[in-house]
């Protein structure tokens, strides 16, 4: 048993619903932290109970708008400067993970800028789920705890015990995800090649793999526009497919898509709540991962392993 006394868990603005749950599945209670808003759109952070010596959690997924950023970093600086024992920043959904390179010259690469920030204002460790590549675990000088959506995800499709099943990838880039999603399910994988006239528009695609009567489940991290997973499902609908589904880790739905998953042919897109969705879209189901990083936090405390909680 964990001692109840040795660490905290603080929740940033826009990820409080998320902490709250991680709280009641560890039996403790969220921390009280105030931010101060100023009318020129400044804010203040301020810990109104004692962190000394403290193991502190602080809980804020990195989704635009920037603020959620800055008030992470300023609840790390804060923690840093009360002399919490370590501050370990757990990070549902990490922004900026789409810049994880160069991939055309004189461009920034956004993850290593942030990674950068955080390890600048004094985390002891990230606690993280599915970022959108790998790599940027390496960005960091502290350790990373890089946790899987598709321990809530896999049990999901699991149980709609779908015949004729088939996992693909809406585009080239995500098909080792879904590869690793289908030899766990047993089935064949299906790939989608696309191509893009500029960022969130897709130009055309076209389909490698048989889909014609089958059940279909689009495997991707994370779904912003719509755009590319609704084409998908489009195309392979034309192409003779029985239904088709998507599972993806982080519930982005910025601009209108909302509006494309609704008018889509996708069955349903089931996403976890990493990041809070309020939009009205009948076809959405998102799934708690709080037990997930709550079972990681109490790991953490306890000095044990945490790769035995991945099912792939």
């Amino acid at each position: 048993m964990i001692d109840q006394n040795s660490f905290m868990v603080f929740a940033g603005t826009n990820t409080k619903y998320l902490a709250e749950k991680i709280c009641k599945s560890l039996g403790c209670q969220l921390g009280n932290l105030v931010m101060t808003k100023f009318s020129d759109g400044e804010f203040a952070v301020s810990y109104e109970q004692s962190i000394r010596g403290r193991d502190v959690f602080l809980v804020q997924s990195t989704f635009p708008p920037s603020d959620n950023l800055m008030e992470l970093l300023l609840m790390i600086d804060a923690a840093k400067r009360a002399s919490a024992k370590s501050i370990n920043a757990v990070i549902p959904y990490f922004g900026w993970a789409r810049q994880d390179r160069k991939d055309k010259p004189r461009v920034s690469i956004g993850a290593k800028l942030v990674a950068d920030l955080l390890n600048a204002a004094g985390i002891d460790r990230l606690i993280t789920m599915d970022l959108h590549a790998d790599q940027i675990q390496g960005f960091f000088d502290v350790p990373v705890d890089h946790l899987y959506a598709s321990g809530v995800l896999l049990p999901y499709l699991q149980s709609l015990n779908l015949d004729n099943l088939v996992i693909a990838s809406p585009d080239v880039g995500g098909s080792k995800r879904a590869n690793t999603f289908a030899k766990y399910l047993g089935c064949p994988l299906v790939l989608c090649n696309k191509t893009r006239s500029r960022a969130n528009v897709v130009d055309s695609m076209q389909i490698i793999g048989e889909v014609k009567g089958k059940n279909v489940v689009l495997v991707d991290d994370m779904v912003d526009t719509a755009g590319t997973i609704t084409k998908a499902a489009d195309v392979m609908i034309a192409e003779g497919a029985k239904s088709v589904r998507a599972c993806a880790s982080h519930c982005v739905m910025s601009g209108p898509a909302s509006e494309r998953v609704q008018n889509s042919t996708l069955e349903e897109i089931v996403m976890t709540n990493s990041i809070p969705y309020n939009q009205n879209c009948s076809k959405i189901k998102q799934l708690c991962v709080a037990d997930m990083f709550a079972e990681t936090i109490r790991r953490v405390l306890e000095n044990k392993s945490i790769s035995d909680q991945y099912i792939i």
